[in-house]
């Protein structure tokens, strides 16, 4: 089985990363992609997000309407600091098939400083969804070589979609129809987020 695997905050998931989710099914012929709402993302220490019961109920109220794209609990239900190596290491062995680990190619540059990157080159390839200002033949500049070589990169159409900018929207009251679907605008509304 060839999986994808979207990993975020995901506070609120919204169609940015639907978008994401499905260039990669149609651009890698994946089987499935799979959500993975962070419990406490490491480079976001100190950020103030929803409870992790909530961006859950929202990834799942998102996946429900799609019907290749699955959502998985195990970094939240593991608890503290989220890492991608962690998550691919108990993947592989209850679900063993070749992964993609999906990533704004803004991100790569990121990618060293990930807990054991070697390691996660070696148990799956890299999804670089490529919007511009980023551009094609600057994807993975200043990574080693072999890094590069385990690239894939999806075309991403220009989207001004952000979890911030949506949070912000609510704040002030402002119409998210745009950037939410329905029923995640209403599980907002009814559990009081972001107000």
């Amino acid at each position: 089985m060839k999986i994808g695997l979207l990993g975020g905050t995901f506070d609120p998931p919204h169609y940015g990363h639907l978008k994401i989710a499905k260039a990669a099914i149609e651009q890698l012929d994946l089987d499935e992609v799979i959500l993975l709402p962070a419990n406490k993302n490491p480079f976001k220490e100190g950020v103030r997000s929803a409870l992790p019961k909530h961006r859950l109920e929202m990834a799942n109220l998102l996946a429900n309407e799609h019907p290749h794209l699955a959502v998985s609990d195990m970094e939240i239900t593991r608890g503290g600091l989220s890492y991608t190596i962690d998550t691919l290491g108990e993947l592989q062995m209850i679900q063993p098939g070749d992964y993609w680990f999906i990533m704004g190619a803004d991100s790569l540059k990121s990618l060293p400083k990930w807990k054991n990157p070697e390691r996660i080159m070696r148990i799956c390839r890299i999804a670089a969804a490529v919007r511009p200002p980023v551009l094609r033949q600057d994807l993975g500049l200043g990574l080693p070589s072999h890094f590069q070589e385990r690239i894939d990169m999806l075309e991403i159409e220009p989207s001004s979609e952000s979890s911030t900018d949506i949070r912000n929207r609510i704040s002030r009251g402002a119409d998210v129809s745009d950037a939410l679907p329905r029923s995640i605008i209403d599980y907002i509304k009814k559990n009081k987020l972001y107000a």
